[in-house]
């Protein structure tokens, strides 16, 4: 319970003392995979964003497709906050049921967790004074720890004692927010 208070005491000092955005990924939310964050002033041209991404499917097709990510993330505007290009720099988790990119079409899945580390780029433009357009594409390295099941039987397919481990550079972060100003 006071670990409640304080988080409410810091949100609404935070809100209180800066701009503050709430935001929803226009490309993501078509595909039904939410992507929600809040950013907020840190500085004069700094920002800081945590963001959420969750696939709530737990089959496509019969092959799992289920993930969540967070994100936090610090963003150096180069005009000014809230308008114009950034650049940023983050470092989150994720926790994944998914078939990866090179089992599509066995019958091997993935189920673990990871840590991904990397950079964006974007660019911001005030629609009006409550709303903001934040397009953004970003990437970095991803380290899984998983272990490998066969879909038809739940067996393990790997000979790996606890966890394998599977490193990729990839192309992780993109779309369109649509963003509203809280204060």
């Amino acid at each position: 319970m006071k670990k409640i208070f304080i988080l409410t005491i810091l949100l609404f000092s935070v809100h209180s003392q800066s701009q503050t955005y709430v935001k929803v990924n226009a490309m993501t939310t078509l595909f039904t995979i939410p992507n929600v964050a809040i950013e907020t002033s840190i500085g004069e041209k700094s920002t800081f964003q945590f963001d959420v991404l969750g696939s709530f499917w737990k089959s496509v097709d019969g092959k799992p497709r289920e993930f969540y990510t967070f994100t936090p993330e610090y963003r150096y505007h180069f005009k000014e906050k809230y308008n114009g290009f950034y650049a940023g720099a983050h470092i989150g988790g994720s926790v994944f049921n998914f078939q990866k990119w090179n089992y599509l079409n066995t019958d091997f899945y993935e189920k673990g967790i990871g840590y991904f580390i990397g950079s964006i780029v974007g660019y911001q433009v005030k629609l009006n004074e409550k709303f903001m357009l934040d397009c953004f594409v970003g990437g970095g390295w991803h380290q899984g720890f998983y272990k490998g099941y066969k879909i038809s039987t739940g067996e393990r397919y790997d000979k790996a004692q606890n966890y394998n481990k599977s490193g990729e550079w990839l192309p992780y972060r993109l779309g369109v927010m649509v963003s509203y100003e809280l204060n």
